[in-house]
């Protein structure tokens, strides 16, 4: 027999989710090789989204199976009330099966959906939210412009020239262009090769600037068009993510840019904010190992070596 009644029932009103639900991605399963420094890129990528970004929302984090020292930051965050909704599988489901759950269950009418190696730039959420609402059928809005394949935005490009103001040219700067591939790991002088062979379409409409294109690794989109590609079936961890690039080009939906750089992926290592704190200080002499170890044959061969333990443990 029940004692007493359930407190719950004298509450006249619940806590309503914000509008905007960013919804991050995570996984590191240990703090060594490729991983040391994932943590403190989490960190600053969750700093750096908060900071400024121009409009209220929730933050949701999937933990998609990482180390102890992980999830107790995680669950401490959250304790702390900077995570509104935290989610901890016990095994690395992919990045579809974690699609599956976070898309899905997020609260919000819009999902900014992000991997946890992203840098934000003050705005990068108000101007995505800008675009979102000003275009008409958007799929997908990145919070910043780069040069994706352009078979995934046809509809983007044949949407703009009926409707907008089109223009074909170099518009991203080298600058830009470099410091997001060079983020990759790619080598400089074939993307300067790629950089002079390859285009930029610009769209102007009723006075916003954008880029055609989009990305999986972060973007801002409607809830109820992202359910509309639900479930995604991957069998692989990941690099079957263009899935929804692809898929949202099919299906006519606009795959959009910011026309400036309001976020930066950082991979695995902080180097790129260390960089920026360098160019106000001064650089950092590395010792001769590190000079060493980084020189281009040596260190492709060394992270060869890397890659192939990491497969025999953990694939």
């Amino acid at each position: 027999m029940r004692k007493g009644q359930n407190p719950a029932k004298s509450l006249n009103q619940v806590a309503k989710p914000e509008r905007i639900t960013v919804a991050l991605l995570n996984y590191i399963p240990f703090l060594s090789g490729f991983y040391a420094e994932a943590l403190d890129v989490l960190k600053v990528s969750l700093e750096s989204m908060r900071s400024d970004p121009g409009l209220p929302f929730d933050l949701l984090v999937f933990d998609n199976g990482s180390c102890p020292e992980v999830r107790d930051f995680l669950v401490a965050e959250k304790e702390a009330g900077r995570i509104q909704f935290l989610l901890l599988s016990q095994k690395n489901l992919g990045k579809g099966g974690a699609w599956n759950i976070m898309l899905a269950g997020a609260p919000g009418e819009i999902i900014s959906y992000t991997d946890s190696d992203v840098l934000f730039y003050p705005g990068w959420l108000s101007r995505s939210v800008e675009l979102l609402e000003s275009f008409p059928d958007v799929g997908m809005v990145t919070g910043r412009p780069f040069r994706t394949n352009p078979d995934f935005h046809t509809s983007t490009r044949t949407w703009a020239q009926n409707n907008a103001v089109v223009e074909t040219g170099s518009f991203i700067p080298w600058e830009t262009f470099w410091e997001f591939n060079r983020s990759l790991g790619q080598d400089e002088a074939e993307n300067r090769k790629i950089y002079t062979e390859t285009q930029d379409w610009k769209i102007n409409y009723k006075g916003l600037t954008v880029m055609a294109g989009a990305s999986h690794w972060q973007f801002t989109a409607y809830k109820s068009v992202l359910g509309k590609f639900l479930p995604f079936e991957m069998d692989k961890p990941m690099g079957q993510v263009k899935q929804l690039d692809q898929r949202m080009n099919q299906a006519g939906l606009l795959r959009l840019m910011l026309s400036d750089p309001l976020t930066m992926n950082l991979s695995n290592t902080t180097d790129y904010v260390r960089g920026k704190v360098q160019k106000q200080t001064g650089p950092a002499r590395k010792s001769f190992f590190q000079r060493l170890v980084n020189l281009p044959p040596i260190r492709k061969a060394l992270l060869a070596v890397y890659d192939q333990i990491f497969k025999w443990y953990y694939s």
